[in-house]
């Protein structure tokens, strides 16, 4: 049980990575529009659209990706809680 919580958390944390160096991406002209940012865009896209249709942008900045992130981190402080509480 221990290796599931393990592997879990081990995917959140590289699904974490990833959403970042996709977000900073949109930093560089046509970084998105490359072999990575598009197998980027395929992976986090699907989790980050959910996020923009319920937060709005402020200006031109788009805060949808921080709270996404922030998801994901209670996500992962949540399985560890799991863990911790069934062992």
């Amino acid at each position: 049980m221990a290796f599931v919580f393990y592997l879990l958390q081990q995917i959140i944390g590289i699904y974490s990575w990833a959403l970042i160096i996709y977000i900073l991406m949109s930093w560089f002209p046509n970084a998105r529009e490359s072999a990575i940012g598009q197998f980027l865009a395929r992976i986090c896209e699907p989790y980050l659209e959910p996020f923009r249709k319920i937060i709005p942008s402020i200006g031109m900045m788009d805060i949808s990706p921080i709270v996404a992130f922030l998801v994901l981190k209670f996500a992962s402080s949540g399985l560890h809680s799991v863990y911790l509480w069934l062992s």
